[in-house]
């Protein structure tokens, strides 16, 4: 069962600069690349016109996205006056250049990977550009001064973090103003909520959560491994792996019963209880199919009390979930400090 479809999308002020968003966004990446094959584009572009006319208006891309071509799925879908109604966001500062991958935050590369994306996209300007990782090479004040000077030439309209630390924030906020920060938060995946949550409603920056259904777990629990086709990155996933996941799908059975209680499906309760953590955040799940849409609005819809939020967050302790969220990687934001300012010019 699921909950009742919401009739409008509320809207949301998504940091302190004036940026104003759908209550719930579109992860756009597994329409392109990651999870399996590409999906055919003409579905794509009708789920994203679906989304739009639902009140979903955040679309949430990035250049690695393929690379480029979940951006140009979005140019095509943006057409015909299509992009007034949204508000865009894409990434850079990942480059695969000659097959290597390499995270990069200078100058030079920030800007090209801005005019690579805006001819991709087919706009004149992006409504939120992310730093998808930190380069740990240069220092954030050099990487932010450039974004600064493209929202100066109004090629950017607000600016983002992806996967930063508390103190890097702190620094590029300092720069110019961050309008959101972006993590992986769900309720299994919380260590955001020690440093960078409190950091960000310090400083009045916006809360992007991505993967707030646990990468498809809160779905379909252990069932989901075996829907995987080969080329999906979800296969190596440390949660999903032998030994760990027989252990983590006692967290989606738990779910799954509270969900039948509520009359919900787990993957809407799973995405309600992130709703629940504020109005500054936003969460942005990524589906391919229009019923996997439907269902994940309809989360905006299911109401939790103080106890219920509690029940739920017993069920998925640190001791509980089993395996890294990512290959290696606890928190790829604690390894994201950059040099300082003045050692940078030092060594120049």
């Amino acid at each position: 069962m699921a909950a009742a479809p919401i009739t409008v999308v509320p809207r949301l002020k998504l940091g302190s600069q004036g940026m104003e968003v759908s209550a719930q966004g579109l992860g756009c990446m597994g329409m392109s690349a990651f999870y399996g094959p590409p999906k055919p584009e003409p579905d794509m572009v009708a789920l994203i016109h679906h989304a739009i006319a639902a009140g979903v208006t955040l679309l949430d891309s990035a250049d690695i996205y393929g690379p480029h071509t979940n951006e140009i799925l979005l140019g095509k879908a943006l057409q015909g006056g299509v992009r007034e109604k949204v508000d865009l966001a894409t990434k850079f500062g990942i480059s695969f250049a000659g097959g290597k991958r390499e995270i990069r935050g200078d100058p030079a590369y920030v800007r090209a990977a801005c005019e690579g994306s805006l001819k991709r996209l087919g706009v004149d300007s992006i409504d939120l550009y992310y730093q998808h990782r930190i380069d740990t090479r240069v220092p954030i004040e050099v990487t932010i001064g450039e974004l600064k000077k493209l929202v100066e030439e109004g090629k950017i309209k607000y600016i983002g973090l992806s996967e930063a630390s508390a103190s890097t924030i702190r620094r590029a906020h300092a720069v110019h103003p961050i309008t959101a920060v972006q993590m992986e938060w769900s309720l299994w995946t919380r260590d955001v909520e020690e440093d960078i949550i409190p950091t960000c409603r310090e400083l009045g920056i916006g809360i992007v959560a991505y993967s707030p259904l646990g990468r498809g777990f809160f779905s379909k629990g252990s069932k989901l491994v075996d829907s995987l086709s080969d080329q999906d990155f979800r296969k190596h996933l440390p949660r999903f792996q032998p030994g760990k996941l027989e252990k983590n799908a006692l967290i989606f059975e738990h779910v799954n019963a509270m969900a039948t209680r509520k009359g919900c499906t787990p993957s809407q309760l799973a995405l309600a209880w992130v709703h629940h953590q504020g109005s500054d955040v936003c969460p942005i799940p990524g589906t391919t199919k229009i019923e996997n849409f439907n269902q994940n609005v309809g989360a905006l819809s299911v109401k939790l009390t103080p106890e219920e939020m509690a029940e739920l967050e017993s069920y998925a302790t640190a001791g509980d979930v089993q395996g890294d969220r990512s290959p290696g990687v606890a928190s790829t934001w604690k390894d994201s400090e950059t040099p300082s300012l003045s050692s940078w010019k030092a060594a120049e």
